[in-house]
């Protein structure tokens, strides 16, 4: 096999390997600090859609995290660049938060309930059955459906809540049209990313701590991948996936030395 080249940009997944549960894991922010001062390019992905960058900025800044907007990666924003390629100027209705709207908004997209071309859905906490009811309509009349990313269920500190792939589950029952789902494990999110920054996969690496998305994007982008294991996936869950990480480490904190 030959041998990878020098990893020059970093991309690392946020929920399980920087923080858990609104708290920062020992070792990212002396990781991030690294990252910026050596210049090196680098994004932090999230699949959550809720948030624009600049939220997520602050947030992860609230925690000891100092993290540019420019710097953060999430499935709205490559949803929003998709779109932007394949059909520019186009017309949405959108279940989602600001992260989303606002990443449409700044495409030029026209968000509206009347003969839309996509019905896009992200994330939320308010899902309603008003705006799923429209949403199956506006689909069954013919608007093309997406979906930020597949996650069934997100994180929060009293249990698992369903999550966007749970909603588009229903959608898909009730109108038998499967979404294009933009977010990890898709390596177009990867890709789109990468390309913000302009990076190459060759010389880049993610860290991630579930291997059915980071770790699987990472892998079908061809970048070099370390599972961390802070988050979802346990050393005994490895055996059970048909692919391997590059690399396995505890935790990001093993990763400083390699900036």
């Amino acid at each position: 096999m030959a041998e990878r080249k020098p990893i020059e940009t970093w991309l690392t997944d946020m929920d399980g390997v920087l923080m858990r549960e609104g708290i920062p894991i020992p070792g990212a922010d002396t990781f991030i600090k690294k990252l910026r001062e050596s210049g090196r390019p680098f994004l932090v992905l999230t699949n959550n859609s809720m948030q624009t960058a600049r939220d997520l900025h602050a947030r992860l800044r609230r925690i000891g995290l100092d993290v540019p907007a420019q710097n953060i990666w999430t499935s709205a924003l490559a949803t929003a660049k998709f779109l932007e390629r394949q059909h520019p100027g186009g017309s949405a209705y959108v279940i989602g938060e600001a992260g989303l709207t606002t990443a449409l908004h700044e495409v030029g997209y026209i968000l509206t309930d009347t003969e839309p071309e996509f019905v896009i859905l992200g994330e939320t906490r308010t899902y309603s059955f008003e705006a799923m009811t429209r949403a199956v309509r506006l689909i069954n009349n013919g608007a093309r459906f997406i979906a930020t990313n597949p996650d069934e269920t997100g994180p929060s500190t009293e249990g698992a809540l369903p999550a966007t792939g749970a909603v588009a589950a229903l959608i898909t029952k009730a109108t038998g049209k499967e979404p294009y789902f933009v977010g990890k494990p898709n390596p177009l999110m990867m890709r789109t990313g990468l390309n913000a920054i302009g990076a190459h996969s060759e010389t880049s690496a993610m860290i991630g701590d579930r291997m059915d998305t980071d770790i699987l994007a990472g892998l079908e982008a061809g970048m070099e991948t370390y599972l961390v294991l802070t988050g979802l996936t346990a050393p005994e869950d490895l055996d059970r996936f048909p692919y391997r990480p590059t690399h396995v480490k505890d935790s990001i904190a093993d990763l400083v030395e390699l900036v």
